[in-house]
């Protein structure tokens, strides 16, 4: 028996990289795959024991066991879910046992998006990922209005690293906060991410790049992202396909648990199922017209609900 963690996993395939720096084929033994699963078995991220089976000129293997997963990327999967009226809820596991959850905004060219970068933040706090907001391309607009635009996530306790590859500022420090973790990238276009990538380990942007154009030929439902490797020890997933970091099975009446500085003053509100827009004795609405909560997380919040309710898209 042998010890290693999936990369990658393409149609009951999986390359599975082992310590000495090698990687196997495997199948999942019959017995992982049997009977009704609320969630994936198997998925990039799983640490597996598998067993060599001898094959036609490779080694390949079949994996045996799965070792309990910490913290999971995932989401309600959008196949299984629509294919039949009275199936039940299946959780599509995109990245299993990861460490970080990395958000990349640009300060600049794009111009920040802070109601999209609220919905990446819900979808980790009710996932119970650990993130890292990386505000890019600093330089453009200066390191003072930088922390103006970035600064109020600080303020709620989310760890926020400046960077500037022109300027070389934050790269050590993200470098060493990505060692020897598995961490998740994700950002809209243009935000800066492959320059990030190759500075942290040249030709890195164009390894993810592969795999993020390999995986998005299928169906747009389909999220199978690869890990590809910073170092011996540091793996790095992109997660094209994913429009946030939207939770499976959130319910609109939970929303204001997974805002920070919504979820304490919940209850103090007159209702328990207050929605927080005009309700009498609302503490959260209160607070906003006192400057204790953000205009602006408070319209985030606003949208996203009326999104989970179904009456407008974000």
């Amino acid at each position: 028996m042998r010890e290693g963690r999936v990369v990658k996993a393409h149609s009951g395939f999986f390359t599975v990289w082992v310590a000495d720096g090698s990687s196997v084929i495997c199948q999942a033994a019959g017995r992982l795959t049997q009977g009704a699963h609320t969630e994936d078995v198997l998925a990039v991220g799983d640490r597996v024991t598998f067993s060599d089976i001898a094959g036609d000129g490779y080694t390949r293997g079949r994996i045996e066991r799965v070792a309990p997963r910490t913290h999971t990327l995932s989401r309600r999967d959008p196949i299984a879910n629509t294919s039949r009226k009275d199936v039940r809820d299946v959780r599509q596991v995109i990245v299993a046992n990861v460490d970080l959850v990395v958000f990349v905004f640009a300060c600049a060219a794009p111009d920040f998006h802070a109601r999209l970068l609220d919905r990446f933040l819900v979808g980790a706090e009710a996932q119970g990922l650990p993130t890292l907001i990386c505000a890019t391309k600093t330089d453009l607009v200066g390191s003072e209005r930088a922390r103006e635009m970035f600064g109020p996530y600080e303020q709620l306790g989310y760890r926020v690293l400046y960077t500037s590859v022109p300027n070389d500022e934050g790269l050590t420090t993200l470098r060493e906060t990505l060692l020897g973790k598995v961490s998740v990238l994700t950002g809209k276009s243009g935000t800066g991410k492959s320059s990030l990538l190759n500075a942290l380990k040249p030709g890195l942007a164009t390894a993810v790049g592969e795999v993020s154009r390999a995986i998005n030929k299928g169906r747009h439902t389909t999220v199978v992202p690869e890990l590809v490797e910073l170092d011996a020890e540091s793996w790095i997933a992109d997660t094209p396909g994913l429009r946030g970091f939207d939770v499976w099975d959130t319910q609109a009446e939970e929303l204001d648990a997974y805002f920070r500085e919504l979820a304490p003053l919940v209850r103090d509100c007159a209702f328990s199922n207050c929605a927080h827009r005009a309700e009498p004795g609302c503490a959260v609405r209160a607070a906003v017209e006192a400057g204790g909560v953000s205009p602006e997380r408070y319209d985030s919040y606003l949208r996203l609900r009326d999104a989970l309710e179904g009456r407008r898209r974000w």
